[in-house]
């Protein structure tokens, strides 16, 4: 939606579409308003000006002829009766004026002439001051002076409650306006949130389809989309969970064959070669099997005893795993998926820097575990690249050449299936730190 050039210019125009189509909305609507209102108060104005017109010629011949008529000190108790608000009588000269007139006063001067007519000789003057008003100075038939004060301003007075009545519509207006920006916004504000939250590994609320025939076609089709994705990455996991399965029996044939054979160096090479496609196929399998994680049931389990468990199997076996900083409670997770996550991450750190400490920090809204080590860490620039599939650093992390590169991956997505987030960043003074971030 495009902006006016001078809105661009001195950044009035809103960033939001919701706010974007609030002031379009309520400016068109206030405009019209505004419109409906002075057309209204024209019609008005301009019915009472005729009327004041007609009331001033019928009014001002008989009005002067019963004041010439009565003696001169009865008529002042008659001054009141015969005052009509847009004009009324001054007994004297009046306030001295112009006798330059503009033709809305021009008007005015020409009816009251006709309606007097010749017998009383009269002077229209301005009167100067803020509000348009003017006086006819005349002479009655024993030579008292009288004067026809005329206002036009008070042709139609507003009422002391219209202001507030114009505040409650322009609130009601304000009130419209958003009611039908917000029905209209939000199901496009729906859409982008489950589009950002689109993860077909994870069962998550479909997008609701009622509402109007096009919020419902839309919601209709991202559904549809979602399945399609969904069924589309099922069968990727199932292609590739099937030729790893199926590679298995073939390559445990040949090992058996080369085990068989004459002892040489290539009998020890093949061997060896057979081990590691035997590996590759493995973690294949694992991987396929990792988008599935949140198959597992969840169970509630205390984080520092899962830690310090892992950690002593690993010392069993003479590895140098360590629990440092823990405090944390019980959280509601899948363990088997976790302690996947955890040992693909503690065989990182050990196998690039010899060494592992695991530490548990209980925040506000979630628990966090590291895997911490000294080893050469990861550059800035490929800490997002590694937790791909397939992706092997072996530059910069150059301790060992071997790894299929499916360890980070296979945690990052099973931390992803169990409703956690994997994050790697680089320590002061070297080494990695991989955080585990589990919701409570």
């Amino acid at each position: 939606m495009a902006a006016p050039a001078f809105l661009q210019r001195f950044h009035l125009w809103p960033r939001t579409l919701r706010a974007r189509l609030f002031v379009i909305l309520l400016a068109g609507l206030t405009i019209a308003h505004a419109m409906s209102f002075t057309v209204l108060f024209s019609e008005r104005y301009l019915a009472a000006k005729s009327m004041m017109f007609k009331r001033l010629e019928n009014d001002v011949a008989t009005s002067i002829a019963i004041l010439d008529r009565l003696p001169a000190a009865e008529r002042a108790e008659w001054l009141d009766g015969l005052d009509r608000g847009t004009y009324r009588f001054v007994l004297g000269r009046g306030i001295p004026g112009s006798p330059a007139l503009d033709p809305a006063n021009a008007e005015i001067a020409s009816r009251i002439q006709s309606a007097i007519g010749a017998k009383y000789p009269i002077d229209v003057e301005s009167i100067p001051g803020g509000s348009r008003r003017l006086q006819a100075h005349l002479t009655l038939s024993d030579g008292a002076p009288l004067t026809i004060d005329v206002n036009p301003a008070a042709i139609m007075p507003l009422a002391d409650w219209l202001p507030y009545v114009l505040i409650a519509q322009l609130c009601l207006l304000v009130l419209c306006s958003w009611l039908a920006v917000h029905q209209a916004i939000r199901p496009l504000a729906d859409l982008a949130r489950a589009a950002d939250t689109l993860d077909p590994n994870r069962k998550t609320p479909r997008l609701s389809e009622a509402g109007p025939s096009e919020v419902a076609y839309a919601a209709t089709a991202f559904n549809a989309m979602r399945d399609r994705i969904a069924q589309y990455l099922e069968e990727r996991v199932q292609i590739l969970a099937a030729i790893s399965h199926d590679l298995q029996t073939p390559i445990t044939r040949m090992k058996l064959r080369a085990e068989m054979a004459d002892d040489s160096a290539d009998r020890h090479k093949l061997i060896q070669d057979l081990g590691e496609i035997e590996r590759l196929v493995k973690e294949g399998v694992a991987y396929a099997r990792s988008a599935h994680g949140n198959v597992e049931k969840a169970s509630r389990i205390d984080l520092v005893s899962f830690a310090e468990s892992l950690a002593y199997d690993y010392q069993d076996t003479g590895k140098a795993v360590t629990v440092g900083e823990a405090s944390g409670g019980a959280v509601l997770t899948r363990p088997h998926a976790l302690r996947r996550i955890l040992t693909n991450l503690i065989d990182n750190a050990l196998k690039f820097a010899d060494s592992a400490e695991i530490e548990v920090h209980q925040l506000t809204e979630e628990t966090v575990i590291k895997v911490l080590d000294r080893g050469p860490g990861i550059p800035e620039s490929q800490l997002e690249a590694v937790l791909k599939p397939f992706f092997r650093l072996e530059q910069s992390r150059n301790r060992n050449t071997g790894g299929t590169g499916l360890g980070l991956a296979i945690a990052h997505q099973l931390a992803t299936a169990i409703g956690a987030s994997l994050i790697l960043c680089n320590r002061s003074g070297g080494g990695l730190s991989a955080e585990v971030a589990i919701r409570r």
